[in-house]
């Protein structure tokens, strides 16, 4: 059952000095911002008006979440900072007294409502931006950066030793429980660590005939890896027959126990089979095909995107585009599956921007990625008035002269404080490394950033013109 407010009076309130109550300056203007009813419906469609247990005040969860992402706190130190502090108690509407909810209910509650529902919040808070008149939508500039998924490097012995390890401690699991206890298993967890630290030895040899032995043992190491998940997997397919069979006589928690089991061993046993394959294919002298290569076990997402970094060649997770004004509120972003090509990603951003506010942007910069002519003519015709995009390749004696314009060349300029913005959205808000699995669980992730971001902007520029 939805509560959207905590309505409960607390006779700390009256008892307590003022000092106590006050509310740091940020905290206390986002508080008057998230006093808007508007915030608090996107959650209505993903719960009851009646049925079920009272949930969590939706204004407590949406301050709390704010919270987690201005100060990059986990779920847990998050719940232990708030049942600390008067003032942060205050400002998640929790009562002195009260209880502060329990992470797993954050998870569940972030979870259950999805990206329509962050999606949703960063809509209204532009909408209430911009009746506030505080954006501006004069210049925009344009960038793209990666989200790195929460996984290890990917190797492909690494994958294949982690596969062999938790297939091992699933079919432990459904043991555990009582279902298919005579069924031959042999946990080959030891057998695979032992060959990944023997890599690990290769590796260290110096020379170039020592590097061509490491080569040549890596290889050897790998193939036999593949062969142990191959065995592993053979025999747990066999547990999750026989599992299988043995649900409809199991009650009580121990078949949801099983169920979960079951089904977890069912989706490993897939990708597994992805990764001896792949495995293969490059033992073979192939390279396997990146759109669809399995870097991780639990974010089957997760793909690898070259950016050009020279610290990271190759990074893992998710495309995210970014568009923001001058006063570095982000007017739009996306988060895509892959490494899209940058250009087609522009004109939607300046249509969303231009639906959210009302007002078509009078200046667009971007860096060379986003260089064709094709996408600068469609933004001409939205009604931009200035593109400043160098183009790519070799251009001609006109193209060069308009590059050179001095106009030009001051939007470019101030197109790089775009890498700026990314950077402070990787270090302060998150925006480094997504916590949350699969595609949604990054835009739902990246969109609390920019929320947080976002809300703490717009409340100080707000603040500043009434002033």
């Amino acid at each position: 059952m939805l509560r959207t407010r905590n309505v409960q009076p607390s006779l700390w309130e009256s008892v307590l000095p003022e000092v106590c109550l006050r509310l740091p300056a940020e905290l206390e203007r986002v508080d008057a911002w998230l006093d808007d009813e508007r915030f608090l419906v996107p959650f209505v469609p993903h719960f009851s008006p009646r049925m079920g247990r009272p949930s969590v005040p939706m204004e407590t969860y949406l301050r709390l979440m704010f919270l987690k992402h201005r100060y990059q706190l986990g779920y847990e130190s998050l719940c232990a900072e708030v049942s600390d502090s008067i003032s942060w108690r205050r400002f998640c509407r929790i009562d002195i007294d009260g209880r502060v909810p329990h992470p797993t209910t954050l998870m569940k509650i972030t979870t259950r409502c999805g990206e329509q529902a962050v999606a949703a919040l960063n809509e209204e808070l532009l909408a209430t931006a911009v009746e506030a008149r505080v954006v501006k939508t004069g210049k925009v500039r344009a960038d793209t950066t990666v989200v790195s998924a929460n996984v290890q490097y990917p190797t492909d012995s690494g994958l294949l030793a982690r596969a062999v390890v938790k297939i091992g401690r699933l079919v432990t699991r459904i043991k555990t429980v009582g279902a298919a206890p005579r069924t031959t298993f042999r946990d080959r967890s030891r057998a695979a660590a032992r060959r990944v630290r023997a890599i690990a030895l290769s590796l260290h040899l110096r020379g170039a005939a020592a590097r061509e032995e490491a080569h040549r043992t890596v290889t050897r190491i790998t193939g036999e890896l593949a062969g142990l998940l191959d065995q592993t997997a053979a025999e747990a397919s066999a547990v999750l027959r026989n599992a299988r069979r043995s649900l409809p006589r199991t009650t009580g928690r121990a078949r949801g126990r099983l169920h979960r089991a079951v089904n977890e061993l069912d989706t490993l046993l897939t990708r597994a089979a992805q990764v001896v394959a792949q495995t293969r294919t490059r033992l073979d002298g192939g390279k396997p095909d990146s759109a669809t290569r399995l870097v991780s076990l639990h974010d089957p997402q997760a793909r690898p995107i070259r950016k050009g970094r020279i610290d990271r060649p190759v990074e893992f997770g998710y495309k995210a585009q970014v568009l923001d004004n001058t006063d570095g509120i982000v007017l739009d972003h996306t988060v895509e599956l892959g490494n899209p090509p940058d250009a087609p990603q522009l004109e939607p951003a300046i249509r969303r921007i231009h639906h959210r506010t009302g007002r078509i942007p009078r200046a667009v910069a971007a860096d060379r990625g986003y260089g064709e002519a094709a996408i600068e003519t469609r933004l001409h015709n939205l009604g931009v008035h200035t593109v400043a995009i160098p183009r790519k390749g070799t251009t001609g004696a006109t193209r060069r002269q308009h590059e050179q314009r001095p106009a030009f060349r001051n939007l470019v300029k101030w197109r790089t404080g775009c890498e700026g913005r990314i950077s402070h959205l990787k270090h302060r808000y998150g925006w480094n490394r997504t916590r949350l699995a699969t595609l949604t669980g990054a835009r739902i992730w990246c969109g609390h950033g920019i929320f947080a971001h976002n809300l703490t902007k717009i409340t100080r520029l707000a603040a500043a013109q009434a002033a």
